[in-house]
């Protein structure tokens, strides 16, 4: 099996959003990726992605 044909960019950008590390991403069978990143378009917006830190609150300022 080949390496995933993605730009260096775009894997490290799924990597972090789908919370893999990069070696196990590029040798990731493409059915399964497309699995993964279909699971991903279907969280909300709102909610963080996976390992991201969340914004501060801006209730002080509405005081």
């Amino acid at each position: 099996m080949k390496p995933l044909q993605i730009s260096p960019e775009t894997a490290i950008t799924l990597s972090k959003q789908l919370g893999v590390p990069l070696e196990h991403l590029m040798h990731m069978p493409q059915h399964i990726l497309l699995q993964k990143i279909a699971e991903l378009a279907k969280k909300p917006a709102s909610e963080p992605p996976e390992g991201s830190v969340p914004a501060p609150s801006d209730e002080k300022d509405k005081q």
